[in-house]
């Protein structure tokens, strides 16, 4: 099956200044996708913009703490005015904490809920007329191996990423008449700075490269045929099988 050109086509990506999200941008830049990036600051995009640029795409630079849903609507009108259409959405951003059960303030388990399992609810029911406008519309969620297994330390972490299997599951359902397709991500551990301080256990040479989610993303939307991947799960090499 060939690729599809994805070039002239509109992305937004979360949490694009850094790890995942930064090798997602630089992807779907080098596909020839003109992309708005999100972070907490415009400040820390400098560096992504500059090299996403540098490919001959359009960049455009968003601040929005995904902590806070209220800002979301903001942040879509944002935008929708900036570019007025929209393609695909990767809800990547993530935020985590290390700590037993009894140990997790309800402050944490707060921020993780928001921002892994909230802001992307928000933006999916915000930017649902937009997609609905696109004939390659696809939503792709970074989830989690904590989805599907436990982990010690990781209990608000493991709860929003369940939240957000949950959401996946409900929009293929609800959007496939759309011609929506959504896809979720569920990787172990990738050598990003908040893995390395979830399970500082790893070798980071034996995890998961950025690039890896990056190449897989751009692979679901250039062989989009008859057939849809629903789910993916990513585990290290040096990790045990799934099955």
């Amino acid at each position: 099956m060939s690729g599809k050109n994805l070039s002239g086509q509109v992305a937004i990506v979360t949490g694009a200044s850094r790890g995942i999200g930064k090798a997602i941008s630089l992807a779907l830049a080098a596909e020839g996708m003109n992309l708005a990036l999100t972070a907490t600051q415009i400040g820390n995009l400098s560096e992504v913009l500059d090299l996403v640029r540098s490919l001959g795409v359009r960049a455009e630079p968003f601040a929005c703490d995904l902590a806070n849903w209220r800002e979301i609507p903001r942040l879509v009108n944002d935008i929708t005015a900036c570019f007025g259409s929209l393609d695909v959405l990767v809800n990547n951003a993530g935020y985590s904490v290390r700590a037993s059960l009894v140990e997790t303030a309800p402050e944490d388990l707060e921020r993780c809920m928001q921002v892994n399992a909230m802001a992307p609810f928000v933006l999916c029911q915000k930017l649902f007329p937009f997609l609905c406008r696109s004939q390659q519309a696809t939503v792709i969620n970074i989830g989690s191996v904590v989805a599907f297994k436990g982990y010690e330390q990781q209990s608000a972490y493991g709860a929003s990423k369940h939240a957000l299997l949950g959401l996946s599951k409900v929009m293929a359902l609800e959007w496939k008449k759309y011609g929506i397709r959504v896809h979720s991500i569920n990787p172990g551990a990738v050598d990003t700075e908040m893995i390395r301080q979830m399970r500082p256990d790893l070798d980071p040479q034996g995890m998961i490269g950025t690039e890896d989610i990056a190449d897989l993303i751009v692979f679901l939307l250039t062989h989009r045929g008859r057939a849809v991947i629903d789910d993916i799960h990513m585990r290290r090499a040096t990790g045990d099988p799934w099955y």
